[in-house]
């Protein structure tokens, strides 16, 4: 935006205005949109967020039209290298999930770079995931008692999940690498088929997102044992994380980021980072994400950064130690 004397009165209000509403202000809205590619399928939790979001983000745009893409695949491979092949002019972003941290370590070979060939924008927020059992199956009530059942029958308990090499699949390793015990694992084509199976009975647990599994604990075809994350939910408040239950190396959420292709100019990145900050403190966008208990915690592109290498490097130990690969 140029501050000079030329600028017009009615501009100058404009500019004025949009900064009382907290919304960022540029001097002239692409007449371009922004592509928004999400390499997740529609109606994922992800998806729904940005498409709740979608229309507040074109007005912290300053009216900037918003246009998001579905281009799942390959756990998020498709989308992410649609991304890295799209210039860097600030009309192209993608909104990336735990996989992208997770693919480098599961898969032989990649199309881009994980880290290299981005520019964290922002990591924004996430959703919190629980650790949730057949309760006719399960008699323990929490995880104290799910290790000592586990450990009396070593192999015999089946763990769901929604596909090998999936952050669901890793977060359910953490919990059983922390309880020091085994189990046999099992890989669903997602998250509803295991759903499914877990209140069947065909798999004893798994890990789910907290609004997934919301109306299965209300009618008690599920149990929760405990919070992945760091911290309770509002939904679920007398629900101790699995962490306050003595096993503090169990820390995972599903998290989600804005980026860009490599080499975005820093004022790109600051234009979008500001705009999506401004975007998810809109009131009716935080009564929303409030409501599918989701969290919002924006950081800087430094922050995002640093973020993104340590979630891959954490991911890569896990993975190696629980020798899980894909082709």
């Amino acid at each position: 935006m140029h501050r000079t004397p030329t600028l017009r009165r009615r501009h100058v209000l404009a500019l004025a205005a949009a900064a009382s509403l907290g919304v960022p202000a540029f001097a002239q809205a692409p007449s371009a949109p922004l592509r928004v590619i999400l390499p997740l399928g529609a109606g994922s939790g992800v998806d729904t967020i940005i498409r709740t979001t979608q229309n507040a983000l074109s007005k912290a745009l300053g009216g900037q039209a918003v246009v998001i893409e579905n281009l799942p695949g390959a756990g998020g491979i498709t989308g992410t290298h649609a991304l890295v092949r799209a210039p860097a002019d600030g009309l192209t972003v993608a909104v990336i999930s735990n996989n992208h941290a997770v693919n480098p370590s599961v898969y032989k070979s990649l199309p881009y770079d994980s880290l290299a060939d981005i520019t964290p924008i922002c990591v924004v927020g996430g959703s919190p995931f629980v650790l949730v059992v057949n309760p006719a199956k399960v008699p323990a009530k929490d995880a104290k008692e799910m290790q000592a059942l586990l450990k009396s029958r070593p192999g015999q308990f089946n763990m769901g999940s929604s596909g090998n090499g999936t952050i669901i699949h890793l977060a359910g390793e953490m919990f059983v690498d922390a309880l020091g015990v085994k189990v046999t694992h099992i890989p669903y084509k997602g998250m509803g088929p295991m759903m499914v199976d877990i209140i069947s009975g065909q798999v004893e647990f798994g890990v789910g997102a907290v609004p997934a599994v919301q109306g299965h604990l209300a009618a008690g075809r599920m149990r929760a044992i405990g919070i992945m994350g760091a911290q309770r939910v509002a939904s679920l408040p007398d629900l101790p994380t699995i962490a306050e239950q003595g096993f503090p190396s169990v820390d995972v959420a599903g998290w989600f980021a804005v980026v860009g292709p490599k080499g975005l100019p820093a004022a790109q990145v600051r234009r979008l980072h500001d705009a999506v900050v401004a975007a998810f403190a809109d009131p009716d966008v935080k009564a929303a994400m409030a409501k599918q208990d989701n969290f919002i915690q924006p950081m800087s592109p430094e922050q995002s950064a640093a973020f993104l290498k340590t979630e891959q490097e954490r991911y890569a130990r896990l993975v190696a130690k629980g020798g899980i690969k894909l082709d």
